[in-house]
C-alpha cells in the first residue's frame, strides 16, 4: 500500500500542471524588446522584475499592511491599478488575475502606465536594487 501511495504521489508531482512562467534575464530581455521597450531601458524592467517578481508571471506578494497585495511579474498594486480583493482605483481598467498570466501583454502594458505617470520609483525593487546599479542585458542579444 505503501509503495502504491508513493507511486501516486510521484505521478501526481510530475503530471501536475506548471502554474506560471519563470523567465530567465535574457528571455525576459527579449520578450520586453519585442513588446517595445526599448534597449536602454531593458536593464531596469530587467532589474525590476528581478527584485520584485524573482522573474515569475505568477507571484502575487504578501498581504501588505493595508490589506492590498501585488500581482504579477511586475507586482502591481491591486489598490490603485487593478481590481482585486480590495476597493481599487483600478488605473489599468485590469482584473488582478489577468496579470499572473504568462502572456506579459496585459502586465506590460499596465506597467507603463504605472512608469509613465510615477517612473521606475514606484517600485520599491527598483529603488532598493536597481536606482544605482543595473545588470547588463548586451550578452541577451
Amino acid at each position: 500500500m505503501k509503495v502504491f501511495a508513493v507511486l501516486a504521489f510521484a505521478l501526481l508531482c510530475v503530471a501536475a500542471p506548471a502554474w506560471g512562467k519563470t523567465f530567465t534575464k535574457c528571455s525576459l530581455a527579449k520578450t520586453l524588446y519585442a513588446h517595445g521597450i526599448p534597449k536602454s531601458e531593458l536593464p531596469d524592467w530587467v532589474c525590476l522584475v528581478q527584485h520584485e517578481s524573482g522573474f515569475r508571471t505568477d507571484a502575487v506578494g504578501a498581504l501588505n499592511s493595508n490589506g492590498t497585495r501585488d500581482y504579477g511579474l511586475f507586482q502591481i498594486n491591486n489598490q490603485y491599478w487593478c481590481q482585486g480583493n480590495v476597493k481599487s482605483y483600478n488605473e489599468c481598467h485590469i482584473a488582478c488575475t489577468s496579470l499572473l498570466s504568462d502572456d506579459i501583454t496585459n502586465a506590460l502594458n499596465c506597467a507603463k502606465k504605472i512608469k509613465a505617470q510615477q517612473g521606475f520609483k514606484a517600485w520599491y525593487g527598483w529603488l532598493n536594487y536597481c536606482q544605482k546599479s543595473k545588470p547588463s542585458v548586451s550578452e541577451c542579444f
